[in-house]
């Protein structure tokens, strides 16, 4: 198993409660060896392995990174600017899992100058 499946069923059905005008602009990319999902072309949160990937506000990192099970994501052996790994005691609600997802959409949609 390349990524934890079920993890991405999680994350597909989390992303359908977005409102239709949100969720449409959502596809799917096999990246990293996992699967990332992007917002109009821009990578909001994916699974590697059995960790959630999340690209955050560069403002918000060093509080992001103070919490349990999160931590630099280092694919290329060294943290990538922007982007956590959270383990799985991190994500074990839906409610968390929305929240990270929050936070991988607030980061596209910064990118793409969308409030």
């Amino acid at each position: 198993m390349a990524y934890n499946e079920e993890l991405a069923k999680r994350i597909q059905l989390a992303l359908k409660l977005f409102p239709a005008s949100i969720f449409r602009d959502f596809q799917e990319k096999k990246m990293f060896g996992g699967l990332a999902f992007l917002y109009r072309g821009k990578m909001t949160v994916g699974v590697i392995k059995n960790d959630l990937m999340v690209r955050v506000l560069a403002n918000k990192m060093n509080a992001l990174l103070a919490k349990n099970y999160v931590r630099p994501m280092d694919f290329t052996n060294r943290p990538l600017k922007e982007f956590i790994y959270v383990s799985e005691q991190g994500f074990h609600t839906e409610e968390q899992l929305q929240q990270w997802i929050e936070l991988g959409l607030e980061h596209a949609r910064s990118k793409l100058n969308e409030k």
